[in-house]
C-alpha cells in the first residue's frame, strides 16, 4: 500500500484479504498521517456504524464456524452410567492435570511469558457441585432432579463425590497457578487503583495481605449474616474489621440487603458499624 491512499471514508472490513481497518489514519506512500481535525461529524458517525456492524459480523462468523464444521446436536454431555452408590463413587478416579491436560499447563506458561507482569492470566476450573451435577444428572438439566434425590436420600454418597471433586480441583488450581495463572489481586495493586472491593468469596485477611497496606479495601460482610442473631451480626462485623487491619477499610455488604431481611437487624448492622473507631 505504497501508492494508494486509504482515508477514513474508505475504512471497511476487507474480508478476502483478512484486513481489519478501524483507525482514523490516512496512509500515503507508506507513511501515516492524521486525518484533518475538521472531519465532519457525519463521517465519524458513518465510521462508528461501520465499526458496529463489522464487530457484529465477526462475532457471528466466529460463532458459526464450529457449528458449520462439526454440526453439534446441542444435547451437551451424556453420561450413560451416572454414579448412584458409594461403590460407584469409589470408581471415580483422581484427576491428575499433568497426565490428563498437560497442554493447559503449557498454554499458561506461554501466555505468562508473553504478557509478563503487564496482564493477568486467568485460570479456570469447575466447581465441585457443578461437576457433581453434570455427572449425576447424566445429561444437561434445568431442574437437577437426580442430584437433589441423591442428596436427600443418600447424603453421604453425594458428600463423598463432592469431596473427590474438591480434592481434584484444588490440585488443578495449584497446577494452573504454578503454570502461570492467577495473581489478580497483586497485579491490581500495581495498576494504580485506590480502592478494591473484595467479594465475600475472598477472605478479607488474605485479600489485605495480597493487596498490601497502601490500598483501601471495601467489603465484605455476607448479606445472609443479617438473618442471624444480633450477637452473630456483631461478631461478623468485628471479624471483618479486624481482618481489614482497621485502616483504609470501607465496611459494607456484598450486594446490598436481601429481600426479607429483618429491619431491626439492618438497624443493628448500622449501629455497630457506626460505632467502630479505626
Amino acid at each position: 500500500m505504497t501508492e494508494a491512499a486509504l482515508t477514513a471514508e474508505d475504512e471497511m472490513i476487507q474480508r478476502n484479504e483478512g484486513v481489519l481497518v478501524l483507525s482514523e489514519l490516512s496512509y500515503e506512500n507508506g507513511n501515516a498521517r492524521s486525518e484533518d481535525n475538521e472531519a465532519s461529524s457525519d463521517m465519524k458517525e458513518r465510521q462508528r456504524q461501520r465499526c458496529h456492524f463489522c464487530h457484529a459480523d465477526l462475532v457471528v462468523e466466529i460463532s458459526l464456524q464450529p457449528w458449520k464444521v462439526f454440526k453439534p446436536d446441542g444435547k451437551g454431555h451424556i453420561i450413560f452410567s451416572p454414579p448412584q452408590s458409594a461403590a460407584d463413587v469409589d470408581q471415580v478416579k483422581e484427576f491428575i492435570p499433568e497426565e490428563s491436560v498437560p497442554y493447559v499447563g503449557e498454554a499458561l506458561k506461554r501466555l505468562r511469558n508473553e504478557v509478563g507482569n503487564e496482564g493477568v492470566v486467568l485460570g479456570f476450573v469447575g466447581a465441585p457441585f457443578t461437576l457433581s451435577s453434570y455427572v449425576i444428572e447424566g445429561v444437561s438439566s434445568k431442574n437437577f432432579t437426580h442430584i437433589k434425590i441423591l442428596g436427600f436420600s443418600q447424603p453421604k454418597v453425594l458428600h463423598a463425590l463432592l469431596q473427590k471433586f474438591t480434592t481434584s480441583m484444588i490440585t488443578y488450581i495449584r497446577y494452573q497457578a504454578d503454570s502461570g495463572s492467577g495473581g489478580l489481586l497483586k497485579r491490581l495493586a500495581r495498576n494504580g487503583v485506590d480502592v478494591v472491593s473484595l467479594d465475600l468469596t475472598v477472605d478479607m485477611a488474605e485479600g489485605r495481605d495480597r493487596l498490601g497496606r497502601d490500598i483501601a479495601v471495601q467489603g465484605n460482610v455476607d448479606p445472609g449474616v443479617l438473618f442471624g442473631s444480633k450477637e452473630f451480626i456483631t461478631r461478623r462485623i468485628q471479624d471483618t474489621v479486624e481482618k481489614s487491619g482497621r485502616e483504609k477499610h470501607i465496611l459494607n455488604l456484598r450486594h446490598g440487603i436481601k429481600v426479607g431481611t429483618p429491619e431491626e437487624n439492618v438497624a443493628h448492622f448500622f449501629e455497630v458499624a457506626q460505632g467502630i473507631r479505626y
